[in-house]
Protein backbone atom coordinates (compact mmCIF):
# COMPACT_ATOMS: atom_id res chain seq x y z
CA UNK A 1 0.00 0.00 0.00
CA UNK A 2 1.19 3.69 -0.97
CA UNK A 3 1.19 6.30 1.63
CA UNK A 4 -2.19 8.86 1.87
CA UNK A 5 -2.17 11.49 4.15
CA UNK A 6 -5.92 11.00 4.45
CA UNK A 7 -6.00 7.68 5.17
CA UNK A 8 -3.63 8.39 7.90
CA UNK A 9 -5.96 10.23 9.49
CA UNK A 10 -8.66 7.96 9.43
CA UNK A 11 -6.33 5.48 10.97
CA UNK A 12 -5.48 7.68 13.35
CA UNK A 13 -9.18 8.59 14.51
CA UNK A 14 -10.22 4.88 14.11
CA UNK A 15 -7.66 3.77 17.09
CA UNK A 16 -5.10 2.02 14.71
CA UNK A 17 -2.33 -0.16 16.53
CA UNK A 18 0.62 -0.33 14.43
CA UNK A 19 1.78 1.90 11.92
CA UNK A 20 4.92 0.81 9.61
CA UNK A 21 6.14 3.11 7.33
CA UNK A 22 8.92 2.28 4.60
CA UNK A 23 11.13 3.78 2.03
CA UNK A 24 14.47 4.55 0.11
CA UNK A 25 14.75 7.98 2.38
CA UNK A 26 15.18 8.47 5.94
CA UNK A 27 13.44 12.35 5.63
CA UNK A 28 9.92 10.32 3.64
CA UNK A 29 9.41 7.92 7.12
CA UNK A 30 10.70 10.32 9.75
CA UNK A 31 7.88 13.01 8.78
CA UNK A 32 5.32 10.43 8.03
CA UNK A 33 6.06 9.07 11.38
CA UNK A 34 6.08 12.58 13.02
CA UNK A 35 2.68 13.01 11.58
CA UNK A 36 1.31 9.67 13.67
CA UNK A 37 3.28 10.26 16.75
CA UNK A 38 1.70 13.95 16.74
CA UNK A 39 -1.81 12.97 17.06
CA UNK A 40 -1.00 9.67 19.09
CA UNK A 41 1.30 12.04 21.65
CA UNK A 42 -2.25 14.06 22.68
CA UNK A 43 -4.15 11.12 23.47
CA UNK A 44 -1.18 9.40 25.55
CA UNK A 45 1.75 11.57 25.80
CA UNK A 46 3.95 8.54 27.57
CA UNK A 47 6.16 6.65 24.68
CA UNK A 48 9.21 4.41 24.83
CA UNK A 49 11.86 4.43 22.25
CA UNK A 50 13.61 1.26 21.15
CA UNK A 51 16.40 2.30 18.66
CA UNK A 52 17.24 0.04 15.68
CA UNK A 53 18.13 -1.66 14.00
CA UNK A 54 17.11 -4.70 15.58
CA UNK A 55 15.78 -3.87 19.01
CA UNK A 56 15.19 -7.44 20.63
CA UNK A 57 12.01 -9.25 21.60
CA UNK A 58 12.50 -8.75 25.14
CA UNK A 59 12.77 -5.27 24.90
CA UNK A 60 9.50 -5.00 22.63
CA UNK A 61 7.41 -7.07 25.58
CA UNK A 62 8.73 -5.02 28.00
CA UNK A 63 8.03 -1.73 26.77
CA UNK A 64 4.74 -2.85 25.31
CA UNK A 65 4.41 -4.38 28.70
CA UNK A 66 4.68 -0.96 31.16
CA UNK A 67 1.30 0.42 32.30
CA UNK A 68 1.12 3.69 30.86
CA UNK A 69 0.29 6.43 34.16
CA UNK A 70 -2.35 8.72 31.77
CA UNK A 71 -4.28 4.84 31.21
CA UNK A 72 -4.06 4.84 27.92
CA UNK A 73 -2.36 1.99 25.60
CA UNK A 74 1.58 3.19 25.73
CA UNK A 75 3.47 4.66 22.72
CA UNK A 76 6.03 2.19 21.47
CA UNK A 77 8.49 4.11 18.77
CA UNK A 78 10.81 2.06 16.48
CA UNK A 79 12.80 4.24 14.39
CA UNK A 80 15.05 2.86 11.48
CA UNK A 81 14.41 -1.07 12.26
CA UNK A 82 16.21 -3.13 10.08
CA UNK A 83 14.09 -6.73 9.22
CA UNK A 84 17.20 -8.07 7.53
CA UNK A 85 19.73 -7.56 10.30
CA UNK A 86 17.05 -9.98 12.27
CA UNK A 87 17.22 -13.97 11.96
CA UNK A 88 14.99 -15.75 10.60
CA UNK A 89 13.66 -16.92 13.92
CA UNK A 90 14.25 -13.67 15.99
CA UNK A 91 11.51 -11.77 12.98
CA UNK A 92 9.11 -14.34 13.33
CA UNK A 93 9.02 -13.85 17.06
CA UNK A 94 8.29 -10.32 16.33
CA UNK A 95 5.95 -10.28 14.09
CA UNK A 96 4.29 -12.75 16.62
CA UNK A 97 4.92 -10.15 19.49
CA UNK A 98 3.44 -7.56 17.30
CA UNK A 99 -0.12 -9.13 16.83
CA UNK A 100 -0.10 -10.65 20.69
CA UNK A 101 0.70 -7.40 22.08
CA UNK A 102 -2.75 -5.28 23.05
CA UNK A 103 -1.80 -2.49 24.70
CA UNK A 104 0.65 0.03 23.25
CA UNK A 105 0.70 1.65 19.54
CA UNK A 106 3.59 0.99 17.45
CA UNK A 107 4.98 3.04 15.36
CA UNK A 108 7.75 1.86 13.24
CA UNK A 109 10.49 2.98 10.37
CA UNK A 110 12.31 1.71 7.74
CA UNK A 111 14.73 2.58 4.92
CA UNK A 112 15.27 -0.06 2.21
CA UNK A 113 17.40 -0.45 -0.75
CA UNK A 114 15.86 1.12 -4.31
CA UNK A 115 17.25 -0.17 -7.46
CA UNK A 116 16.58 1.41 -10.87
CA UNK A 117 13.51 4.12 -9.00
CA UNK A 118 11.76 1.33 -7.46
CA UNK A 119 11.81 -0.04 -4.04
CA UNK A 120 13.07 -3.87 -3.96
CA UNK A 121 12.37 -5.36 -0.16
CA UNK A 122 14.21 -8.05 0.49
CA UNK A 123 12.69 -11.46 1.70
CA UNK A 124 13.02 -11.08 5.39
CA UNK A 125 11.57 -6.97 5.05
CA UNK A 126 8.53 -8.34 2.93
CA UNK A 127 7.83 -10.83 6.09
CA UNK A 128 8.07 -8.38 8.10
CA UNK A 129 5.83 -5.63 5.74
CA UNK A 130 2.93 -8.95 5.33
CA UNK A 131 2.64 -9.33 8.83
CA UNK A 132 2.41 -5.45 9.80
CA UNK A 133 -0.49 -4.98 6.65
CA UNK A 134 -2.50 -7.21 8.54
CA UNK A 135 -1.98 -5.51 12.02
CA UNK A 136 -2.24 -1.81 11.15
CA UNK A 137 -1.47 0.98 8.64
CA UNK A 138 1.55 -0.54 7.00
CA UNK A 139 2.35 1.72 3.90
CA UNK A 140 5.30 2.56 1.73
CA UNK A 141 6.68 5.91 0.75
CA UNK A 142 7.43 7.16 -2.64
CA UNK A 143 10.19 10.12 -3.01
CA UNK A 144 8.19 13.26 -4.03
CA UNK A 145 8.26 14.38 -7.48
CA UNK A 146 10.22 17.64 -8.44
CA UNK A 147 7.62 20.07 -9.24
CA UNK A 148 6.42 18.69 -5.38
CA UNK A 149 9.95 19.14 -4.03
CA UNK A 150 9.71 22.67 -5.01
CA UNK A 151 6.52 23.43 -3.25
CA UNK A 152 7.90 22.19 -0.39
CA UNK A 153 10.30 24.26 -0.09
CA UNK A 154 8.20 27.10 -0.49
CA UNK A 155 6.22 26.21 2.22
CA UNK A 156 9.35 25.64 4.65
CA UNK A 157 10.18 29.09 3.65
CA UNK A 158 7.32 30.38 4.55
CA UNK A 159 7.27 28.74 7.71
CA UNK A 160 10.20 30.49 8.26
CA UNK A 161 8.74 34.24 7.22
CA UNK A 162 10.82 34.27 4.32
CA UNK A 163 9.98 33.70 0.44
CA UNK A 164 12.00 32.52 -3.01
CA UNK A 165 11.75 35.10 -5.32
CA UNK A 166 10.74 33.03 -8.79
CA UNK A 167 12.47 30.03 -10.03
CA UNK A 168 14.67 30.47 -6.82
CA UNK A 169 13.17 27.19 -5.18
CA UNK A 170 14.24 25.36 -8.46
CA UNK A 171 17.61 26.87 -8.49
CA UNK A 172 17.99 25.66 -5.09
CA UNK A 173 17.21 21.89 -5.61
CA UNK A 174 19.91 22.05 -8.51
CA UNK A 175 22.36 23.01 -6.38
CA UNK A 176 22.27 20.73 -3.49
CA UNK A 177 20.19 17.62 -4.56
CA UNK A 178 16.55 16.28 -3.55
CA UNK A 179 17.50 15.17 0.24
CA UNK A 180 15.06 16.75 2.42
CA UNK A 181 17.18 17.02 5.47
CA UNK A 182 19.78 19.26 3.44
CA UNK A 183 17.35 21.10 1.81
CA UNK A 184 14.74 22.09 4.48
CA UNK A 185 18.83 22.91 6.58
CA UNK A 186 19.58 25.15 3.11
CA UNK A 187 16.31 26.53 3.34
CA UNK A 188 16.66 27.58 7.10
CA UNK A 189 20.12 28.98 6.46
CA UNK A 190 19.27 31.36 3.43
CA UNK A 191 15.79 31.93 5.43
CA UNK A 192 18.29 33.51 8.16
CA UNK A 193 21.24 35.18 6.06
CA UNK A 194 18.05 37.10 3.83
CA UNK A 195 16.51 38.57 7.05
CA UNK A 196 13.43 36.25 6.66
CA UNK A 197 12.48 38.29 3.42
CA UNK A 198 12.97 37.14 0.53
CA UNK A 199 15.85 34.37 -0.94
CA UNK A 200 17.06 35.45 -4.25
CA UNK A 201 19.12 33.68 -7.01
CA UNK A 202 21.75 35.68 -6.05
CA UNK A 203 22.19 34.60 -2.56
CA UNK A 204 21.60 31.06 -3.48
CA UNK A 205 24.64 30.94 -5.92
CA UNK A 206 26.70 33.01 -3.54
CA UNK A 207 25.72 31.08 -0.44
CA UNK A 208 24.11 28.06 -0.73
CA UNK A 209 25.26 24.46 -0.45
CA UNK A 210 26.66 22.38 -3.93
CA UNK A 211 26.07 18.83 -4.02
CA UNK A 212 29.40 16.94 -4.93
CA UNK A 213 27.25 15.87 -7.88
CA UNK A 214 26.53 19.31 -9.27
CA UNK A 215 30.15 20.38 -8.77
CA UNK A 216 31.42 17.94 -10.70
CA UNK A 217 29.00 18.41 -13.38
CA UNK A 218 30.07 22.00 -13.45
CA UNK A 219 33.62 21.15 -14.60
CA UNK A 220 32.47 18.91 -16.74
CA UNK A 221 30.50 21.73 -18.85
CA UNK A 222 33.72 23.93 -18.39
CA UNK A 223 36.00 20.67 -19.82
CA UNK A 224 33.54 19.99 -22.93
CA UNK A 225 33.16 23.92 -23.41
CA UNK A 226 37.16 24.16 -23.88
CA UNK A 227 37.84 26.09 -20.46
CA UNK A 228 40.16 23.87 -19.02
CA UNK A 229 41.89 26.29 -17.06
CA UNK A 230 38.97 26.70 -15.12
CA UNK A 231 37.90 23.23 -15.05
CA UNK A 232 41.11 22.86 -13.15
CA UNK A 233 41.13 25.30 -11.18
CA UNK A 234 37.27 23.82 -10.08
CA UNK A 235 39.40 20.77 -9.02
CA UNK A 236 42.00 22.33 -6.94
CA UNK A 237 38.94 23.85 -4.88
CA UNK A 238 37.36 20.21 -4.35
CA UNK A 239 40.67 19.25 -3.63
CA UNK A 240 41.21 21.47 -1.04
CA UNK A 241 37.86 20.97 0.86
CA UNK A 242 39.08 17.36 1.34
CA UNK A 243 36.87 15.64 -1.19
CA UNK A 244 38.36 12.37 -2.14
CA UNK A 245 39.17 12.09 -5.47
CA UNK A 246 37.65 8.27 -5.57
CA UNK A 247 34.36 10.04 -5.09
CA UNK A 248 35.07 13.04 -7.27
CA UNK A 249 35.91 10.45 -9.94
CA UNK A 250 32.63 8.48 -9.36
CA UNK A 251 30.78 11.41 -10.00
CA UNK A 252 32.47 12.30 -13.03
CA UNK A 253 32.32 8.97 -14.53
CA UNK A 254 28.26 9.19 -13.04
CA UNK A 255 28.31 12.89 -15.43
CA UNK A 256 29.53 11.20 -17.99
CA UNK A 257 27.42 8.11 -18.14
CA UNK A 258 24.70 10.66 -18.26
CA UNK A 259 25.79 12.59 -21.24
CA UNK A 260 26.27 9.10 -23.10
CA UNK A 261 22.61 8.25 -22.53
CA UNK A 262 21.44 11.40 -23.63
CA UNK A 263 23.70 11.30 -26.64
CA UNK A 264 22.15 7.60 -27.52
CA UNK A 265 18.33 9.34 -26.60
CA UNK A 266 18.99 11.77 -29.04
CA UNK A 267 20.85 9.80 -31.76
CA UNK A 268 17.83 6.97 -31.56
CA UNK A 269 15.29 10.00 -31.15
CA UNK A 270 13.69 8.62 -27.75
CA UNK A 271 12.38 10.95 -25.40
CA UNK A 272 14.52 11.88 -22.00
CA UNK A 273 11.39 11.18 -19.89
CA UNK A 274 11.57 7.53 -21.21
CA UNK A 275 15.63 7.54 -20.68
CA UNK A 276 14.80 8.54 -17.10
CA UNK A 277 12.27 5.86 -16.71
CA UNK A 278 14.34 3.24 -17.80
CA UNK A 279 17.60 4.72 -15.58
CA UNK A 280 15.70 5.25 -12.40
CA UNK A 281 16.37 9.20 -12.17
CA UNK A 282 13.32 9.64 -10.80
CA UNK A 283 12.18 13.15 -9.93
CA UNK A 284 15.24 14.69 -10.95
CA UNK A 285 15.77 13.85 -14.46
CA UNK A 286 15.10 17.05 -16.36
CA UNK A 287 17.75 18.37 -14.51
CA UNK A 288 20.52 15.54 -14.64
CA UNK A 289 19.22 14.85 -18.14
CA UNK A 290 18.54 18.10 -19.40
CA UNK A 291 21.66 19.32 -18.72
CA UNK A 292 23.43 16.73 -19.98
CA UNK A 293 21.19 16.57 -23.28
CA UNK A 294 22.42 20.45 -23.79
CA UNK A 295 26.03 19.34 -23.29
CA UNK A 296 26.27 15.60 -24.93
CA UNK A 297 25.01 17.64 -28.41
CA UNK A 298 28.74 18.53 -28.86
CA UNK A 299 30.27 15.07 -28.99
CA UNK A 300 30.05 12.55 -31.54
CA UNK A 301 30.34 8.54 -30.31
CA UNK A 302 33.66 8.13 -30.23
CA UNK A 303 34.45 11.06 -28.86
CA UNK A 304 31.97 9.86 -26.13
CA UNK A 305 33.50 6.43 -25.76
CA UNK A 306 36.86 7.58 -25.09
CA UNK A 307 36.02 9.91 -22.32
CA UNK A 308 34.93 7.39 -20.51
CA UNK A 309 37.79 4.92 -21.22
CA UNK A 310 39.94 7.81 -19.49
CA UNK A 311 37.84 7.93 -16.66
CA UNK A 312 38.19 4.16 -16.23
CA UNK A 313 41.49 4.30 -16.00
CA UNK A 314 41.71 7.44 -13.71
CA UNK A 315 39.58 4.81 -11.45
CA UNK A 316 42.08 2.24 -11.83
CA UNK A 317 44.72 4.29 -11.44
CA UNK A 318 43.70 5.86 -8.19
CA UNK A 319 43.48 2.93 -6.26
CA UNK A 320 46.22 1.55 -7.52
CA UNK A 321 49.46 3.80 -8.69
CA UNK A 322 51.39 5.29 -6.36
CA UNK A 323 51.23 8.20 -8.76
CA UNK A 324 50.11 11.84 -6.38
CA UNK A 325 46.18 11.70 -7.02
CA UNK A 326 45.62 15.30 -7.95
CA UNK A 327 48.13 15.12 -11.01
CA UNK A 328 46.33 12.19 -12.28
CA UNK A 329 43.17 14.52 -12.19
CA UNK A 330 44.53 16.77 -13.56
CA UNK A 331 45.91 14.61 -16.31
CA UNK A 332 42.75 13.26 -17.08
CA UNK A 333 40.91 16.63 -17.02
CA UNK A 334 43.38 17.68 -19.64
CA UNK A 335 42.56 14.18 -21.65
CA UNK A 336 39.11 14.97 -21.58
CA UNK A 337 39.74 18.12 -22.84
CA UNK A 338 41.44 17.31 -26.13
CA UNK A 339 38.72 14.65 -26.42
CA UNK A 340 36.65 17.22 -26.85
CA UNK A 341 38.63 19.51 -28.90
CA UNK A 342 39.17 16.09 -31.57
CA UNK A 343 42.50 15.90 -30.77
Amino acid sequence: MLYSENELKKRLKAGCGLYYFYASDEALVRSAAQKAIHVLSEEDPESTTLDGPTPSVEEIVLAAGTISFFGGKRLVLMPLIKPSAYSDKDLQELCDTLADTENAVFVMTSVMEEKYGKLRPGKREQKLITACEKLGYCVQINKPSRTALQEMARQWAKETGASFAPGVEAQLLDRCGEDQFLLRNEIEKLAALADYGTITAERVSRLGTVTLDADTFDMVKLVTSGRTDQALKKLKTLLELQNDPIMITGALIGNYLDLYRAFLARKSHRAMADVAKDFGYTGKWNYRLGNAEQTAARFNRGQMEKSLRILQQLDLDLKGSKLDSDLLMQKALCELSLVRRGQ
